[in-house]
């Protein structure tokens, strides 16, 4: 498990933990909030903060409130936004990647016991906002691999040695960023690319 750990933190040496999650005022929010909106197509729900930034600058996970504005509970606290990001995990999970993640869960002692620690790790982190009736999970922790883009959204705002699978999934996928912003920065240049 160390070596696996090693090894992925070199492959994942482009992110850095929670970059851009610091305060933000309210018009760099709202700023953030339009590009989301621009790499999501669609209004954002219940966006609290940026929980991490794309190595091009632009926000790539948000943090998102347990419950949306009408009431709703919404479990997943950590959202990827970006649409390479987002493409970059799904062809892992249209590859079987996440089947082959749950089996290796009733293989490796060390590697059940670390995605258990992310679990309750997401948990504590969403439950200091507010707690959810019946303590629902995400991403099929802590059994079963079930969302590898909330396991990815995780690694990316808490940073590397948190979410086994979840770095995994970031060090598979590179960095997209590295072609610049998936979308304009400011709206008016246009439409999402």
């Amino acid at each position: 498990m160390a070596r696996v750990v090693a090894e992925l933190g070199e492959k994942m040496s482009w992110i850095e933990a929670g970059d851009g999650a610091g305060e933000q005022s309210a018009g760099d929010l709202g700023r953030d909030l339009a590009v989301v909106e621009r790499q999501l197509g669609r209004r954002s729900r219940a966006v609290r903060r940026v929980a991490h930034r794309c190595s091009c600058g632009l926000p790539d996970v948000v943090e998102t409130a347990p419950r949306l504005a009408d009431g709703t509970p919404f479990p997943t606290l950590f959202y990827l936004t970006c649409p390479r990001a987002a493409a970059a995990i799904s062809r892992q999970e249209g590859a079987g990647v996440m089947r082959e993640m749950t089996a290796r869960l009733g293989e490796d002692d060390a590697l059940a016991a670390a995605y258990r620690a992310a679990h309750e790790d997401y948990l504590a982190r969403r439950d200091a906002l507010g707690e959810l009736p019946g303590d629902p999970g995400a991403g099929g922790m802590p059994d079963r691999v079930k969302c590898l883009h909330v396991l990815a959204a995780h690694s990316l705002a808490v940073g590397a040695g948190v979410n086994p699978f979840g770095d995994e999934a970031l060090a598979a996928a590179g960095d997209w960023g590295a072609r610049g912003p998936c979308v304009p920065p400011d709206a008016e240049k246009g439409p999402p690319r």
